[in-house]
């Protein structure tokens, strides 16, 4: 691409194939029927979004989400649930990333947390074969770890700054529409890929 030195890219939805309603049949299968009450894609109630800011500790997480359930759930039961959104890493995308890392700068934004971390690189060990996901990136970045999120400005800029890039030449590909809001404030340039058209599909 032209006047392009860097990309940035999203994970779920993007790399990461995902099923949020996987999650939510889930819940309600363990007797949680209004679980877009605690969460959605678009808008996470307070404890989500701290658990995606390491706020609170995962421990914490299972003992707040039992008590506004309502109901007596294990640990591992809340966990199982939680991460059944998250499906597989194509092998192509591995790929993909190799041949993106040849010719950019490569970094990873993920709003995420410590329990779908943990599973996720699972999920791409088994899927590729290769070791590490963040092994694919120059750097990864989550915001559990950051203490931000998207689609807040501020998690742009930290990523800019510490990495010492220009903007104008960084492009950030996000399948969430308003996750592109902070990118292109903070004066990234941004695609929306949205479905079913796939990170493939966009001739990177």
């Amino acid at each position: 691409m032209e006047n392009i030195s860097a990309i940035i890219l999203d994970l779920g939805g993007v790399l990461l194939n995902i099923d949020y309603q996987l999650t939510k049949k889930a819940f309600a299968n363990l007797g949680i029927a209004d679980f877009d009450v605690h969460y959605t894609q678009f808008r996470g109630s307070h404890l989500f979004d701290d658990l995606e800011t390491g706020k609170v500790s995962e421990a914490e997480f299972y003992d707040i989400f039992r008590k506004k359930a309502g109901i007596s759930l294990s640990d591992e039961q809340i966990r199982q649930a939680w991460n059944a959104m998250l499906l597989e890493f194509p092998a192509s995308r591995a790929t993909l990333l190799a041949d993106l890392r040849s010719r950019y700068r490569l970094f990873l934004l993920s709003n995420t947390n410590g329990i779908h971390y943990e599973y996720f690189n699972d999920l791409f060990r088994k899927s590729t074969g290769l070791e590490s996901l963040d092994d694919r990136f120059d750097h990864a970045y989550y915001s559990h770890r950051m203490g931000l999120r998207k689609p807040g400005v501020e998690i742009y800029r930290q990523l800019l700054k510490e990495q010492n890039l220009d903007p104008a030449t960084t492009l950030f590909i996000d399948d969430t529409a308003s996750n592109l809001v902070g990118a292109q404030e903070a004066g990234i340039q941004t695609i929306h890929l949205q479905a079913p058209m796939r990170i493939e599909d966009l001739g990177l």
